[in-house]
């Protein structure tokens, strides 16, 4: 098979030349990690760090510093003999941009590829229809990477979180019932026209989530979950120090969890199916409406809790009844997924000092074994924008290192 041959004898040669490019690739880039984890490094110290050769690291260098992703800063003293290069990255030669889509809040921040926060921006959501959700989101990206002296065309990547799933086939988001409009078909593409394509979006929670493993409660957690109670609810989850998405990315969508304790709420099944059981009555709203029944004049969820540490017998039955809703779903999260560790966040969740002794007693009515940890997160609002900048800073550094496979 003579054609077989000559296919098979000119195959070597390509596999070569592929593997070069990719090993080339593949040190150019554990130079530059390198280099930005430690702050400074000159060619000796990246040569016992990578392990890879002298001529290798020189070559790595010489590529990263054409690109302008690295430059040098000066030599290390106190040796004999010359004085060795220094090297950092630059942190301008690229920008991570988080936006945190709210019912209530748009909240963005920028950083530089070091990761230092260069601009922060909040504004109040101004309403929940497509065009203009976009355009205020786009306004404020443009507000955001102008205070760090910028435009919004020179940041690399962003991250935009938001409740609900987003569905990249069909360009869609679902199950945002908190921000009614925003799942309407097209509400992708209008966010795609006001901010370019260099863009992705993730549910809020999962990003949060990720702050808590980078920042949080949950560092050096390699199974926990991070159950957020606010306008809604939701649940991210970390299996061996990865985030779990499910098959179709709705992993952790507790809300809809058949749980409650005591009678069911007073409101129509059309309500309870499109927020869920669990959000219905456990949400900011769910506690407010709760409060309400048992004849409290509170205005919002805060109120409540509120007036149960200033020692109101009726919210402080609210509030025991919050802790019994959220033990029952937290029940069913242990025996499925045995975390190791549960970070109780949102509004409504960070009154941790209320509400996490009741829930471990109701835990241990329910279940025979011991349940993890709770712990209060201590990120507040800024978890959805800490993790929107983890993701972003992750695919920036990514694009501006594909400035030298280009």
């Amino acid at each position: 098979m003579p054609g077989a041959a000559a296919r098979l004898s000119a195959m070597p040669d390509r596999v070569v030349a592929t593997t070069t490019a990719v090993v080339r690739v593949m040190n150019e880039r554990a130079v530059y990690d390198r280099i930005r984890s430690l702050g400074q490094a000159s060619a000796s110290q990246l040569v016992a760090a990578t392990g890879l050769s002298k001529a290798t690291i020189g070559l790595a260098l010489g590529s990263l510093e054409r690109a302008g992703l690295i430059s040098q800063v000066g030599h290390r003293m106190g040796q004999v003999g010359r004085a060795p290069r220094l090297y950092r990255i630059r942190p301008d030669a690229g920008w991570a941009m988080a936006v945190d889509v709210g019912a209530a809040w748009i909240r963005l921040a920028l950083s530089d590829l070091s990761g230092d926060v260069a601009a922060r921006v909040q504004q109040r959501a101004r309403g929940h229809d497509p065009q203009a959700l976009a355009g205020q989101i786009a306004d404020l990206a443009g507000a955001c990477a102008g205070q760090a002296g910028v435009r919004y065309a020179d940041v690399t990547h962003t991250v935009v979180g938001t409740p609900g799933i987003y569905e990249a086939a069909a360009e869609r988001i679902v199950a945002a019932p908190n921000l009614p409009g925003w799942d309407r078909p097209g509400s992708v593409g209008v966010l795609r026209e006001r901010l370019g394509g260099r863009f992705t979006l993730d549910n809020d929670v999962n990003l949060a989530t990720v702050a808590e493993q980078a920042h949080g409660a949950g560092a050096g957690q390699d199974n926990f979950v991070f159950v957020s109670v606010g306008t809604g609810i939701g649940m991210g989850v970390v299996i061996g120090g990865q985030l779990y998405r499910g098959s179709s990315g709705r992993a952790g969508e507790i809300s809809f969890l058949p749980v409650a304790e005591g009678s069911p709420p007073p409101v129509g099944r059309a309500e309870v199916r499109r927020h869920g059981l669990l959000e219905t009555v456990a949400s900011a709203d769910g506690v407010l409406a709760a409060a309400r029944g048992r004849g409290l004049g509170a205005e919002s969820a805060e109120q409540v809790f509120a007036a149960a540490r200033a020692g109101d017998r009726a919210a402080a039955r609210v509030v025991r009844a919050e802790a019994g809703h959220l033990a029952r779903a937290l029940a069913a999260v242990i025996a499925v997924l045995d975390p190791g560790l549960i970070v109780l966040g949102g509004g409504v969740g960070s009154n941790a000092d209320l509400l996490i002794q009741p829930i471990r007693r109701r835990l241990g009515e329910l279940l025979e074994l011991e349940p993890p940890p709770i712990r209060a997160s201590e990120l507040g609002g800024d978890a959805v924008v800490l993790g929107g900048l983890a993701a972003g800073l992750a695919r920036a550094r990514d694009d501006v290192l594909a400035r030298i496979e280009a």
